[in-house]
């Protein structure tokens, strides 16, 4: 009688256990590639971002993965080492990309600075933040690919579908958890670098993590060995071989199914990247708050797509899914585009059903992905697929922070309220500084803000005993109409309160120069100007620094602290009072369905290929 011989991916602990562990360490790496999606209007308002710069900082993910080829190059590395190489090397890169982009965003070395990157300037501290971020971005999608070809390799012929949905939910738990939490963290530690620092952190425990899988991996090899009784058994790893990615590459199956990925990722990554920006330009949902509603979408993919995957992995129809969720995208991005429709419960709606969406169409491509392409080069062909996908990544947020920037900003406005649903009040035109001279507030980034504490000397209460008014030891007589039930009840308990401190940017003041300062070797080290501001030079390029010694003038940036606001009617807000910039996101909206429109074409295209040629991918994946 015939012995059946078993490997380890056969016992459903261990493979299920392989699945829990590498998904850990892939939820740390969504973290951080989301943490700062919500933090827009923090960043513009504390350090002085504005959308373009923003949408710098985005597209950075995908730098060095298109330009460079790091994700090509890693495949091919994936290939050749393996995956417990790989994915070691990919963990590591996420943790130094991370502690870069923290430091940019920490420290205070940098501020005013610019640097002079290939044809124009850019602050030092964007052009940093977005150098980590472009480094940690080649570690998450190199794990990425590396997570891909682990789930082939444990369960083949099993439960795939439904493993990588599970992996893809436990990942998604990472972005609904920074979209949710890290303006809450910002808030409460007072600083808008904090929650990256809690993502440091995480993904030094995920590196961990994936340490203990290789151990894993490494029985799993041996016992394929000793069931094959051959080191060149099928599911072991094969040398990577140039004329792979030709072959890849030829394959119009491949193609249809790359680009539909680049195209529905497009209209989903970067849409989380400004949602919570949307929740508050045109659903005027609390900054406080608005992240909970993109935060939806993941926590609904964690239910939905593992239960898609498994439906593909029984009943089968993987096109026909991916045809369904694009069909789904294309509705959301439609009606959040028309401007009339902005109560909160229709954002709610929309992001639910994006969620559907969502699970849709991930649930059924990647586990298409094997049917199409030999498994000895998985590597190169997850990798060439998120190479693709990188593209729309880099590209789309740059796009519309620069559409965002140029057509859609609509001025700064105060916020009505102190509750959840905070409506829209009167647009900001001027502001009146403490030296009280009037200034005009003409475009983004010109009002910044800053929290700082203080110490409470004074609750004024009515009649009844109600606190009305709290006094400041800086003498500031804040209303409770500006103070939350929260913040005021925190005040109580603490004897302090958390006050919002506005300033006005003056940009480019042309003033004169009284004096350089040189140091024993003639080198100039710093400015002084007509109006008495010592510049050093370690925050001038040596671009500016030399049109400053032609001319004998140099551009400043000053902050003015603000006295109070002049609404467009002439009327005057207090201090105290929530003011943010508001856009019209019509116009971004529109390009989002645009791209779910060609993502609808290209699956379309992606079936009739798979009838012609026979891939599979409307069977099922568990082999009976």
């Amino acid at each position: 009688m015939e012995t059946i011989k078993k490997t380890l991916r056969d016992s459903k602990t261990a493979r299920w256990t392989a699945l829990a562990v590498i998904s850990f360490t892939m939820l740390c790496g969504y973290y951080l590639t989301d943490v700062m999606a919500p933090l827009k209007g923090l960043l513009e308002g504390q350090l002085n971002w504005n959308s373009s710069e923003f949408g710098f900082f985005t597209s950075a993910y995908g730098w060095f993965n298109v330009f460079l080829l790091m994700l090509i190059i890693g495949g091919i590395i994936l290939d050749k080492m393996g995956v417990r190489f790989t994915g070691l090397t990919a963990a590591s890169i996420m943790v130094v990309g991370t502690f870069i982009k923290y430091y940019a965003v920490s420290t205070h070395s940098l501020d005013g600075q610019y640097w002079h990157i290939l044809f124009w300037n850019v602050k030092a501290q964007v052009f940093l933040a977005a150098f980590g971020f472009a480094i940690f971005g080649v570690g998450v999608e190199t794990a990425g690919i590396t997570v891909s070809k682990i789930i082939v390799k444990w369960f083949k012929g099993k439960e795939m579908a439904l493993a990588m949905g599970l992996e893809m939910a436990t990942a998604r738990m990472g972005t609904a958890l920074a979209l949710s939490t890290s303006v809450p963290i910002a808030k409460g530690l007072n600083t808008v670098s904090a929650p990256i620092l809690v993502c440091l952190i995480m993904l030094c425990i995920g590196l961990l993590a994936f340490f203990m899988y290789t151990f894993m991996d490494k029985k799993l090899d041996a016992s394929i060995a000793l069931v094959e009784k051959t080191e060149s058994s099928s599911d072991s790893e094969e040398a990577f071989r140039v004329r792979d990615i030709l072959t890849i590459i030829t394959n119009k199956g491949w193609w249809y199914l790359a680009i539909l990925c680049v195209l529905f990722y497009s209209a989903v990554f970067p849409f989380l990247k400004y949602a919570t920006d949307l929740m508050v330009s045109k659903f005027h949902i609390n900054e406080d708050w608005a992240g909970i509603i993109p935060a939806m979408l993941p926590f609904g993919t964690i239910l939905l797509t593992p239960l898609f995957g498994n439906m593909y992995d029984r009943k089968g129809k993987g096109a026909s899914i991916m045809i369904l969720g694009a069909i789904l995208l294309i509705f959301v991005h439609i009606v959040f585009s028309i401007p009339f429709l902005n109560h909160w419960f229709i954002a709610i709606l929309l992001i639910l059903v994006l969620g559907i969406g969502f699970s849709l169409v991930p649930s059924a491509m990647w586990p298409s992905v094997p049917k199409i392409i030999p498994e000895k080069q998985l590597g190169t062909a997850y990798a060439l697929v998120f190479w693709v996908q990188n593209w729309g990544l880099m590209g789309v947020p740059a796009i519309i922070g620069w559409v965002l920037n140029k057509w859609c900003f609509l001025g700064y406005f105060a916020v009505a309220g102190t509750g959840v649903i905070t409506p829209q009040g009167n647009q900001v035109t001027q502001v009146v500084a403490v030296d009280q001279k009037r200034y005009q507030v003409t475009e983004v980034g010109t009002i910044i803000r800053k929290d700082v504490d203080q110490k409470i000397a004074q609750f004024i209460k009515d009649a009844d005993g109600k606190i009305t008014a709290v006094i400041t030891s800086a003498k500031d007589k804040i209303s409770t109409e500006y103070i939350t039930k929260k913040i005021l009840k925190k005040a109580i308990k603490k004897n302090e309160i958390k006050v919002t401190q506005y300033y006005y940017s003056d940009k480019d003041v042309v003033q004169k120069i009284a004096q350089f300062i040189k140091d024993t070797d003639g080198k100039i080290t710093a400015v002084i100007t007509t109006a008495n501001d010592t510049i050093s030079t370690e925050n001038i390029t040596k671009k500016i620094l030399k049109e400053a010694v032609k001319k004998n003038e140099i551009k400043v940036t000053k902050n003015y602290m603000v006295e109070n606001f002049i609404a467009s009617d002439g009327k005057k807000i207090s201090k105290f009072a929530k003011v943010f910039s508001f856009y019209n996101y019509t116009r971004p909206m529109m390009i989002f369905t645009g791209l779910g429109l060609l993502a609808l074409l290209f699956a379309f295209l992606l079936k009739a290929e798979d009838k012609k040629k026979g891939y599979g991918l409307q069977m099922p994946n568990i082999k009976k």
